[in-house]
């Protein structure tokens, strides 16, 4: 068909600017020269301010742009996020022949948030059939440093493990570590879950299933990309339903650091403008590895997930690198909505969205039909409760920033991506709180208004396993256990009866001291006059019947005779920060100490006579995997050790015969454990401190207002710490018996003499300090003989 070319009209000419190109040749040219006279007329009309309007919006993007991209690159190039420290525990130390139960090893698996599967090939997963355990652990970086993922297969016999193998090969294990559980998080100003990874660190997957779902020429675009906007609408009409996003990876980007979340007209120009200046300035790569540590992908309380690798954690429980298909395919479908498609509180419309994506992935290539029937079949398998777990440990928490202050700022410490390695058992932990919740319950009427506190270390090792600060442990506030500072009553007698047993050549167990009446004048013109809880006066006593028994009177006159200012000066080397009593009545505990402070003191004994310093912090490492603090242990010299291994033989036969033989009637007389009530004032705190042959705990049960809870030692304290003991997989307590010498001795005279004797007792000795001269009972021979001696 003849065409005509529109020329004649002057307004078109060569500068015009305008080329109408080729008309019809049968369309009206009247029509036409009206109608280009009118458009020509318009640009007359309205050039000059068009491209005055031109030319300012020129004018104004131009230094608009530069001073845009003067930000961009500030912003980018310094790019840094508040990644918070994660508070780890101690890891699981697993051997054969390590005490351990069912219910232990399960607390602990709960705790680092593994999750029972039937399989246990996934690292972070384990099966139990009765007994045999197979757990697959996954990689973590240690103290001493990394530690592959692996599988490990453990039987439990008799309160012990009994085999310990390599889950894959068989081979027997001498020793395995379980990844440490994650206590705590401390965030900085900006409450947000986040942990750096590169490119390389991501499954393939992952890295290219985000590009073909979000943005697929994500490779090749300029920052925004007018085709991809296209496609997703249609994507989204024909479906009837988002399913496709239309921004780009760098749009995306952009949003979630340069900008707020509205939808004005001048926010998406902002957002164009700064993606096509990061796509100019920065190569794909960077802007990638940006992508994934930024994008929010979920809220836990006041803490937002950022990122592909915090994202893995939160929602399954393991390191990113371990994600299957399924579950790399809900993660990259939730950027479309992590509040929509939160697995959680919507696991039909996530699921539909997972397998949405992985039809996706398949469609592109990424996975075979074959895998896509796979994943798409599998379960969300989400762990149970989020990752982020919430601060549970307030009172052990405190105790490891006050540990922590002696190398780091505060502001070192939160938000600094350490992790701090603690000393924390998440099963001793649980096991206290469900022991003190227990005991205190069984307390009937005294149980209103009753605290309590609780610390449980390691033995000998001096490591903090758990501390309970109050009945409500998760309560924030005031923590009993380092903050209140109470009377420790008959406590105190052990270091009593020490210093006397370090003078050997002075004192022994078959000693003999005076049980009798006690009258001093007080500085406020008063009387001390103490009394024996018993109300009795018992004459001459053993020094091991003493203690045992925990009279009052015969540790007062033995002390007197000692010496005050001895017991004080040997409390206050322990350098715990109190005021020691100077007075008497120190004697018989009338000192303010906190449970943790106890817990410093009879650590001495359950370490076998050495000062042991308490620690709640193993170390800490930097967010590169370098070590910036070890916390080791320098135990004291011991230069008492025989002496404490009789007082401590003396703590057994409390456990055995005295104040604490309820231990022994609940079943525990197989801990062989060392321990000793105490009592303040008016039945005002109820203590008891005690050790088996791995663990110590210290219990009180008080009221904070000071008054009576009408409780002993042995019947307020020492129920927590029976209740506790109950559950602890504890080892017996065997006492090293080198520099001790056992004897048996006539009580009465304090000879040796032999076993088949009327009332001989053996009893322990330092080392060339047992009694030479001899007590003959001849005629308890001959009754013997006779069939006539003691039944």
């Amino acid at each position: 068909m003849p065409t005509h070319t529109v020329t004649d009209a002057p307004w078109f000419g060569e500068n015009s600017g305008i080329d109408l190109g080729q008309l019809p040749a049968d369309a009206p040219p009247t029509l036409f020269r009206r109608l280009f006279s009118f458009i020509a007329l318009l640009w007359r009309i309205f050039r000059g301010p068009l491209l005055l309007g031109i030319g300012a919006i020129a004018g104004f993007l131009i230094p608009y742009s530069i001073v845009l991209d003067q930000q961009v690159r500030e912003r980018f190039d310094a790019l840094t996020w508040q990644i918070p420290s994660r508070v780890l525990a101690r890891p699981l130390d697993l051997a054969p022949g390590r005490p351990m139960n069912a219910e232990t090893l399960l607390l602990e698996l709960e705790a680092s948030r593994y999750q029972a599967d039937g399989s246990s090939r996934t690292p972070g997963t384990f099966s139990r059939k009765g007994d045999q355990f197979a757990i697959s652990r996954r990689a973590f970086l240690g103290l001493d440093g990394r530690h592959p993922a692996q599988h490990i297969s453990l039987e439990l016999r008799g309160g012990r493990i009994q085999r310990l193998r390599d889950g894959e090969s068989g081979e027997a294990l001498l020793h395995a570590e379980l990844d440490p559980a994650r206590i705590a998080t401390l965030y900085g100003l900006q409450q947000e879950e986040r942990r750096i990874v590169q490119l390389e660190q991501l499954p393939a997957l992952l890295v290219m299933g985000l590009q073909a779902v979000e943005d697929r020429d994500f490779k090749h675009h300029h920052g925004i990309d007018v085709v991809a906007i296209l496609r997703a609408a249609w994507a989204n009409i024909t479906a009837g339903r988002v399913v496709q996003g239309g921004s780009t990876l760098t749009q995306q980007l952009v949003k979630n650091l340069f900008l707020d979340r509205g939808q004005s007209f001048v926010r998406k120009i902002n957002e164009a403008l700064i993606s096509l200046l990061i796509e100019y300035r920065y190569d794909k790569r960077r802007i990638l590895e940006a992508y994934v540590n930024e994008i929010f992908l979920g809220q836990q309380g006041g803490q937002a997930v950022h990122g592909f690798a915090a994202a893995s954690e939160f929602y399954f429980g393991r390191d990113v690198a371990a994600l299957g298909n399924a579950d790399i395919a809900l993660l990259v479908g939730m950027v479309q909505g992590p509040s929509l498609y939160d697995p959680r509180r919507s696991p039909q419309r996530a699921m539909e969205r997972r397998n949405l994506v992985l039809q996706q992935f398949h469609e592109t290539g990424l996975i075979d039909a074959k895998a896509l029937a796979t994943a798409q079949a599998r379960p969300l398998g989400i762990s149970a409760r989020g990752a982020l777990p919430r601060n549970r440990y307030p009172a052990f928490l405190e105790l490891v920033r006050q540990q922590l202050r002696r190398d780091f700022e505060d502001r070192e410490v939160d938000a600094s991506g350490l992790s701090i390695h603690t000393t924390l058992a998440p099963s001793a932990q649980l096991q206290a709180e469900a022991a003190l919740s227990n005991a205190l319950a069984s307390l009937g009427k005294r149980d209103a208004g009753v605290e309590s506190a609780v610390v449980v270390t390691a033995v000998p090792g001096g490591e903090v396993q758990a501390l309970i600060g109050g009945r409500n442990a998760d309560a924030q506030g005031f923590n009993r256990a380092l903050d209140a500072r109470r009377p420790i009553g008959s406590l105190v007698k052990p270091f009593v009866y020490l210093v006397a047993l370090a003078q050997p050549q002075r004192y022994s167990l078959a000693s003999r001291i005076d049980d009798a009446p006690v009258d001093l004048p007080q500085r406020d013109g008063t009387r001390w006059v103490p009394k024996n809880d018993d109300g009795d006066v018992h004459g001459e006593v053993l020094l091991i019947d003493a203690l045992k028994n925990s009279w009052n009177l015969a540790t007062v006159q033995l002390g007197l005779r000692l010496g005050v200012d001895k017991v004080r000066g040997l409390l206050q080397s322990f350098a715990l920060g109190r005021d020691i009593n100077p007075n008497p009545s120190l004697l018989l505990g009338a000192v303010e100490l906190s449970p943790f402070d106890v817990a410093q003191l009879y650590q001495y004994f359950a370490a076998d006579g050495h000062a042991v310093p308490l620690r709640a912090v193993r170390g800490v490492i930097d967010g590169e995997g370098r070590t910036l603090s070890r916390y080791g242990v320098e135990p004291g010299t011991g230069d008492y050790v025989a002496a404490s291994r009789l007082v401590t033989w003396g703590m057994q036969q409390v456990v055995e015969s005295g104040t604490a033989r309820s231990i022994g009637a609940a079943g525990l007389g197989n801990l062989h454990a060392a321990g000793k009530t105490g009592t303040s004032d008016t039945q005002r705190d109820s203590w008891f401190a005690g050790f088996s042959g791995n663990q110590l705990g210290v219990v009180w049960v008080g009221r904070d207002d000071n008054q009576p809870t009408g409780l002993y030692g042995s019947t307020g304290a020492l129920k927590v710490w029976i209740d506790l003991f109950k559950r602890l997989p504890a080892e017996p307590l065997i006492q090293p018996d080198d520099g001790i010498e056992f004897v048996w001795i006539d009580p009465e005279s304090g000879r040796r003499t032999d076993a088949v004797c009327a009332e001989a007792r053996e009893l322990p000795f330092v080392a060339g300090y047992a009694p030479t001269e001899r007590h003959g009972c001849a005629l308890d021979r001959i009754r013997e003989w006779l069939g006539g001696g003691k039944d």
